[in-house]
């Protein structure tokens, strides 16, 4: 009896002492199914604000970009009105260049045929020149240079050695001359006297170039008593300081001993002749 009793006693025990392990377990598995959740759930919490954070940073960034875009758009549109103006300006200088250059091809034009008629001119006294009897001398020499007649004559055509006087043989030559010049009241008339080399003097002609004065103004007298007019007269002496060869040889000094007659148009004409092509553009 007593043995049963205690049987009991100890089965009761053990069947009291399982109910409490069964919810200790179940207990320790959903502690451990909570832990892993936690754990889970840490884990997305951690991603979310990894993700929020670059959101965050993105989203800052494309603030920024937007704010720089929006400063672009404003100078864009800043730009595209002053280049707007610019254009507009541009047209017109455009416009005044174009203007500018029909007025000055105008110019050039109305300036060559100027030159075209001078040249015309020039070769008219020339032809004019070769044309007398006896112009075509080796003591002359007819030479046309940038537009303008340069008649050349031998001293010994003119003067006598170290002298100033016109020979007789010198004015049928000026005669000649004189004709062409007075033909043409537009046009000037220097005469340049030239000498060689040697000291010269003698009387009232100190040296040279007293001398190629004098010469140049003697044949000045004949021309005015020939019928040329005065005023389209000059009066030039170079000395020995325009040779045409130098001055070692006494057929050299010879060449060097001339008079040159440089016909020319009158430059205050053909300065008054640019003025008033100017202020014809100008009143255009």
């Amino acid at each position: 009896m007593n043995k049963l009793f205690t049987l009991g006693i100890i089965s009761a025990l053990i069947l009291t002492s399982c109910g409490p392990n069964k919810e200790l377990v179940a207990a320790q598995e959903e502690l451990k199914e909570t832990k892993d959740l936690l754990n889970s759930t840490a884990m997305k919490l951690n991603v979310c604000l990894s993700d929020k954070a670059a959101a965050d940073a993105s989203l800052t960034a494309m603030k920024e970009q937007l704010k720089d875009l929006r400063k672009t758009n404003d100078a864009l549109f800043s730009s595209t009105k002053e280049m707007t103006v610019l254009t507009t300006k541009g047209a017109e200088n455009l416009e005044k260049t174009l203007e500018s250059l029909q007025e000055r091809d105008l110019k050039i034009s109305r300036l060559q045929d100027a030159i075209t008629k001078k040249d015309s001119v020039t070769l008219a006294i020339v032809s004019s020149l070769k044309k007398s009897v006896g112009i075509d001398d080796p003591d002359i020499e007819i030479n046309v240079e940038k537009g303008v007649v340069f008649i050349s004559i031998a001293d010994k055509l003119l003067f006598k050695s170290g002298s100033y006087v016109v020979t007789e043989k010198a004015k049928t030559v000026l005669g000649k001359v004189a004709k062409v010049i007075s033909d043409k009241p537009d046009f000037e008339a220097m005469i340049e006297g030239h000498t060689d080399s040697r000291t010269f003097s003698s009387g009232v002609l100190i040296d040279n170039w007293d001398l190629s004065v004098k010469r140049s103004t003697s044949i000045i007298r004949e021309l005015q008593k020939l019928g040329v007019n005065p005023s389209q007269l000059i009066a030039a002496g170079r000395s020995s300081y325009v040779p045409l060869v130098d001055n070692e040889t006494a057929e050299n000094r010879a060449k060097n001993r001339r008079t040159r007659v440089v016909v020319m148009p009158k430059i205050d004409q053909f300065y008054d002749m640019i003025e008033k092509e100017m202020k014809q553009l100008s009143g255009q």
